[in-house]
């Protein structure tokens, strides 16, 4: 008869068995067989971290129940031992979600000598991939500023294994299309390819992510599940420039993924060699691959994006106006259908055409047609003036609830309109740490998420700063 540790060991290699290596790897390897007590039939496993107890439990429970029916039998129950603090080796003992004396009639039963290799029902291995799925090929309009890069982009799409191409580092400046370039790859990817786990994720998040995982002590995990993906696309990368343990981490995540034929496809306002205070082993990493930039749109290419967002919105709006508000806010996808959105507003509200009048008053309000760029001082001024509050106020350590909103407010549209790095931005507004300026943008997002009215605000700030 074999011990509860032979048939463990026998567990483990049904599932290595039915998983990726790099998934067994990651979550399964980490498990140890604390005890298994005959009489409740109850089989108890160590498992290293709430976060990979919780990763299992989600996503692995069918194939758990199957495996832990076929070599315990019946009505074996899962329990795990979670090591909740490292420092003084702490743990909570929780359930497990998989029963495995249930029968689905999906184990594969063979002669009573023999186990299986595989199991035919594999356990749920998705992610939410974190893709806007209406930034595809067929809305990213080609022409002469994006048809390398566009080009590159489906091919990598078609083929997402291939190591050519790899990593693919996307630059340009702000509002040319490089968000929805690398979303088009991921759904693309996705829709042929639905078993493979693709992520997009925006630096900043990434930084915070990886933040909160330091301050909980499980930067492990996190860099476990960040290497089991298979399409990894992250955007605004710039925004590491001077956040050395984010840089680390993501080398090391980096590395593995590239050794392991994964593809990584990346975004910036500008090239490699132009990312100040990134590590030298990223820049080397960044630039092994494809470099394309995606330029800003020209006359031509404005016009057709023009006509594709009339076409796509319903609207009726004369040549000479497209024209007009392709040469007056051509220098930005962004901006181009900012402006397509405020009309068809106008128009609905207010039951009127779309003339150039009209069409002139909406870029007023909101496009920056001047090329004077704006900074740090005109957004602080801008803020202080709205709440009526001093920029010493704002640089000063109150915490009163006007003052911190503004400080936050602050905070916030310096890194929409500079792209400055978190660091930055925190010793300009108040002397802060990026941990606090990366807090305080999520907080802001997610208020205007939450609140019309307060969206409304910080759109009257922007309009009036970008006057």
């Amino acid at each position: 008869m074999q011990t509860p540790t032979q048939l463990w060991e026998e567990c483990l290699r049904l599932i290595r068995n039915n998983v990726r290596e790099e998934q067994y790897a990651t979550w399964f390897a980490p498990l140890q067989l604390v005890e298994y007590d005959a009489a409740r039939n109850v089989l108890q496993v160590s498992v290293p971290s709430p976060f990979v107890y919780e990763y299992i439990e989600e996503n692995f429970v069918d194939l758990l129940s199957k495996v832990l029916r076929r070599c315990f039998g019946r009505g074996v129950q899962l329990s795990y031992r979670v090591l909740t603090d490292g420092t003084h080796d702490l743990s909570t003992i929780l359930p497990g979600g998989s029963v495995a004396g249930s029968d689905d009639g999906c184990m594969p039963m063979g002669p009573a000598n023999q186990s299986p290799t595989l199991l035919d029902s594999l356990a749920p291995q998705d992610i939410d991939p974190q893709l806007n799925m209406q930034q595809t090929f067929a809305t990213f309009i080609e022409g002469k500023s994006n048809k390398l890069p566009r080009a590159v982009g489906m091919a990598i799409a078609d083929n997402p294994s291939t190591t050519q191409f790899n990593p693919m580092f996307v630059y340009g400046p702000s509002g040319c299309g490089k968000t929805h370039l690398i979303n088009a790859i991921g759904v693309h990817i996705k829709q042929r390819y639905p078993h493979m786990r693709v992520l997009y994720v925006s630096a900043r998040l990434f930084q915070v992510q990886y933040v909160d995982a330091s301050k909980q002590n499980t930067v492990n995990d996190f860099i476990r599940f960040y290497q089991s993906v298979d399409v990894l696309i992250i955007d605004d990368v710039q925004e590491w420039a001077t956040a050395k343990g984010t840089q680390n981490t993501f080398f090391h995540i980096l590395n593995h993924l590239f050794r392991n034929g994964k593809r990584i496809v990346l975004a910036s306002d500008r090239p490699p060699v132009d990312l100040d205070g990134m590590d030298a082993r990223l820049i080397t990493r960044f630039s092994c691959g494809l470099i394309a930039e995606i330029e800003r749109p020209d006359a031509t290419l404005c016009t057709d994006i023009m006509h594709y967002l009339i076409r796509k919105n319903g609207l009726r709006i004369g040549d000479d106006v497209v024209s007009m508000i392709a040469a007056t806010a051509g220098t930005s996808v962004r901006d181009l259908e900012g402006v397509v959105a405020s009309l068809m507003a106008y128009s609905v509200v207010y039951n009127s055409d779309i003339d150039l009048q009209l069409a002139q008053r909406v870029i007023s309000r909101s496009v920056k047609t001047d090329n004077r760029p704006v900074t740090v001082d005109d957004i602080v001024g801008e803020v202080c003036q709205y709440y009526h509050v001093s920029a010493s106020d704002v640089q000063s350590r109150s915490r009163k609830r006007a003052l911190v909103e503004a400080r936050q407010v602050c905070m916030y549209l310096t890194q929409k309109h500079t792209k400055m790095p978190a660091a930055r931005i925190g010793k300009l507004v108040g002397g802060r740490d990026h941990s606090t300026v990366l807090h305080s943008v999520g907080l802001i997002e997610k208020k205007m998420k939450e609140s019309h009215t307060f969206l409304s605000e910080i759109e009257h700030i922007e309009r009036n700063l970008l006057s």
